[in-house]
């Protein structure tokens, strides 16, 4: 349990400022705690654990040959890190396990050296087919397949669906054991109580558990895997629950955000985990400070230019303000998503912005160290053209910033 303050959140005022991505009242105010970080060496293959102790062997002895220190913050995650900053595919659920769609996304990598890899979302149901059977092999053939290109694997677990009719969890968590599992929040776009999505009722210490077991799984099989890069939650945004929840549901929800980042960091001692956040406001500062003490990576599902609860500059701040301040401390990792090319903000009222202009923003007011590009049809080509300039060209994290977050003790590259 962690010690918080209770807020009460003007959930219309946050809606009007992102209609899109809101709470319904918040909750608790994380205190940031100091984490241990996990000395252990996850793998149950030898193959595996051999390649641990390579990457031990590299950060500690060959420094020159790329692993980069930073200071400005004493390091909480003692074990090297993989560590390839730089731009990303974004693979949605279309096409994301059709061998024709791949095909031309690899070809896209092997021409694009400024693309580093692929950045894909998985559900839980797609992962855990029933109650401790597990399948990974989608992830493991697209490792093998990013792996023999030189590119690189990042997943995303899903804590949230924007499809009312998704089952995106697996059928034992809908069980009365679990609380039924999911909660379903309203469509913005449409009549109120209408359901626009659903989320996991995470409050509930069973169902945070089984994330921790599966979690714990996929540490196992792919920690020590030199691909496979990153691992992290998707949006921290509950939006509004058609049935109201209760300040003690809420709280929970966010505490166990927490602790699930704590077992990555745990699982994936080796591996850069990361949080997409947004909101609600109140809770940002508290709640961002516990991932930085703990060494996890601030990411976003949005790069909105001008959205102003993103923006806002007096407290609470919008998540944007955090960005600059955490430069070089842990790793920073916005994501372009098809609504961010085609305005400026959430509701439309903005303007359509150029490629290079959400580059810019990305680079130079959120200092990203990775950057996750969607790959949109209608907008990839301009994406694949700016990427292949030289600015994007001439570094291997295509002009995003490279230094090794202080958080980690090293940085293996």
């Amino acid at each position: 349990m962690y010690p918080r303050s209770s807020v009460l959140l003007n959930y219309k005022e946050e809606l009007n400022m992102n209609s899109n991505n809101q709470a319904l009242l918040v909750t608790s105010l994380l205190s940031p705690a100091t984490i241990k970080p996990n000395l252990s060496i996850a793998g149950k293959q030898a193959h595996r654990a051999a390649l641990i102790v390579l990457l031990f062997i590299i950060s500690m002895m060959l420094t020159p040959w790329g692993v980069v220190h930073a200071g400005a913050t004493t390091p909480v995650v003692t074990t090297p890190v993989k560590w390839h900053p730089g731009h990303y595919y974004s693979l949605m659920d279309h096409g994301k396990n059709a061998s024709w769609y791949l095909s031309m996304v690899y070809k896209e990598l092997k021409a694009t050296p400024a693309l580093r890899g692929v950045h894909i979302r998985y559900s839980w149901a797609e992962l855990e087919t029933s109650e401790g059977v597990y399948n990974f092999s989608a992830i493991a053939k697209r490792l093998s397949e990013v792996s023999a290109i030189d590119k690189r694997l990042i997943i995303m677990l899903e804590l949230k669906s924007f499809d009312p009719l998704d089952e995106f969890v697996p059928d034992y968590i809908k069980t009365s054991a679990y609380e039924g599992g999911i909660f379903e929040y309203e469509n913005h776009n449409s009549t109120p109580n209408s359901n626009g999505g659903k989320n996991i009722k995470l409050w509930n210490p069973l169902v945070r558990d089984r994330l921790v077991a599966l979690i714990r799984a996929l540490g196992n099989r792919f920690n020590s895997n030199p691909y496979f890069e990153g691992i992290g939650l998707t949006e921290t945004s509950m939006a509004i629950p058609v049935v109201p929840l209760t300040s003690t549901q809420i709280n929970g929800y966010y505490d166990n955000i927490i602790e699930l980042q704590q077992q990555m960091r745990k699982h994936f001692p080796n591996t850069v985990t990361f949080q997409f956040t947004n909101y609600p406001r109140p809770i940002l500062e508290s709640f961002i400070g516990s991932l930085n003490a703990m060494g996890a990576g601030l990411g976003g599902p949005d790069t909105f230019l001008e959205e102003p609860g993103l923006l806002f500059p007096n407290n609470p701040k919008g998540v944007y303000n955090y960005y600059p301040q955490l430069s070089g401390i842990v790793p920073l990792a916005p994501s372009v998503m098809s609504g961010n090319y085609k305005n400026t903000r959430v509701d439309g009222t903005g303007y359509q912005p150029t490629v290079a202009e959400l580059l810019t923003f990305a680079r130079d007011t959120l200092k990203a160290n990775y950057i996750f590009w969607m790959r949109n049809p209608d907008y990839s080509p301009k994406v694949l053209e700016l990427l292949n300039m030289r600015n994007q060209k001439i570094t291997p994290s295509g002009g995003l910033d490279p230094t090794c977050p202080s958080v980690y003790s090293s940085c293996i590259n």
